[in-house]
């Protein structure tokens, strides 16, 4: 069976958390978090929850082992703290959560982002993975890169990549 044939079992609107990691931002300052839940919503997603989360390699590994453990969420994107600043841990909490990593998410989205932003994309360290039964995808904090990877990867994949998680 193709992948094309795969798409037409996968379950169509998932229930998807939001998660910014941040020392700067809050709900109203927070535009790529905002974006998320909408562009998500606007694809048929419910977002089953929206939490800001400070840049602290603790607090951010717990906020999403509670949200991936439960059975509130199908997939967990967040935003922020993916560079190379010494605050930026998201990818190593991220990875240390994965059952399996899903290389291909951040190869695409550097290579999409290239077209854009030229050398800079190889700076992102955007990356998604397998928790369990569920996604985690972690995106950069700019609202250009959070748009780019929501329309072009995420909203697109994200049905049929569950549905692969979740198939025997």
């Amino acid at each position: 069976m193709g992948h094309h044939e795969h798409e037409q079992y996968a379950r169509t609107f998932l229930r998807v958390g939001v998660m910014t990691f941040t020392d700067t931002r809050d709900e109203n300052s927070d535009k790529s978090g905002a974006l998320l839940k909408e562009m998500l919503t606007a694809a048929g997603h419910k977002v089953a929850g929206y939490r800001i989360v400070r840049e602290d390699q603790q607090l951010m590994r717990q906020a999403l082992a509670e949200w991936l453990s439960g059975d509130d969420f199908d997939a967990v994107v967040t935003n922020g703290g993916t560079g190379l600043t010494a605050r930026d841990s998201t990818v190593e909490v991220a990875r240390s959560l994965f059952n399996k990593e899903m290389e291909g998410f951040g190869e695409i989205f550097r290579v999409i982002s290239y077209h854009q932003i030229g050398a800079a994309a190889m700076l992102s360290r955007a990356c998604a993975g397998v928790v369990g039964d569920k996604m985690l995808i972690c995106l950069p904090g700019s609202s250009k890169a959070v748009r780019l990877a929501t329309a072009r990867l995420i909203v697109p994949q994200l049905p049929h990549m569950l549905w692969e998680v979740r198939r025997q």
